[in-house]
């Protein structure tokens, strides 16, 4: 007898996409990603479209130089409400470059290039790369994301932040959280990434995340 394969839920990529563009640094490009946002949402159920169109009207409705401030402010790694998911598990340690190159495999294997200019588990990339290149890869690659995915929302909730609904919506297109995500986020909660320091270099989290889609797909 043979199993029949779930298909992907329809609306899934359109959370990522857009997604995405609301989770880039804001740039002179913002209004544009917006623009997209509001379109692209239009078809989705009520409970996915209204977060990521509340932070859209948030962004729309904010000056750019201060959605600017409140982003490097907010996306911090001192306060654990970093975008670079392999940060929450491996720190500033050597495990840290082996889980980078994991993303940066995957992207290659998809035919696509890691991102100039970008860490390759920067949030707002891998949503991207989900959304627009690979939906399976990508999928599994936020799969086993899931608890810095969590820990990210409940950073940002506790912030109040417009962000975290933005993050609560990539969520709900996740399986549900096993026992074993909830031991693990709050062990890592209580006592936060490794801190074996092996010479790496800060990492900025005022980068803009370009969009380095195909023309054919912008």
């Amino acid at each position: 007898m043979r199993l029949r394969r779930e298909k992907p839920p329809a609306n899934r990529r359109v959370v990522w996409q857009a997604a995405s563009l609301l989770l880039a640094y804001p740039d002179a490009d913002q209004d544009r990603r917006l623009d997209v946002v509001e379109a692209a949402t239009a078809g989705l159920a009520e409970h996915d479209r209204a977060p990521l169109l509340s932070c859209a009207g948030h962004l729309r409705s904010t000056p750019l130089i201060t959605t600017a401030a409140n982003y490097s402010e907010t996306f911090d790694w001192r306060r654990r409400r970093t975008l670079f998911l392999t940060y929450y598990t491996a720190g500033d340690t050597r495990n840290r470059g082996m889980a980078l190159l994991d993303f940066a495999d995957t992207y290659r294997a998809a035919g696509v290039m890691p991102p100039a200019g970008e860490l390759p588990d920067h949030l707002a990339v891998l949503l991207e790369f989900a959304a627009t290149v690979d939906e399976s890869a990508g999928y599994a690659l936020l799969c086993r994301h899931r608890t810095p995915i969590d820990l990210l929302h409940a950073g940002l909730a506790k912030a109040e932040s417009p962000y975290a609904g933005v993050v609560a919506a990539i969520s709900r297109t996740l399986p549900p959280a096993t026992v074993a995500d909830l031991k693990e986020a709050r062990r890592l909660a209580m006592q936060g990434p490794p801190a074996e320091a092996v010479g790496l270099e800060p990492f900025a989290l005022t980068i803009p995340v370009r969009d380095s889609r195909p023309a054919s797909l912008r």
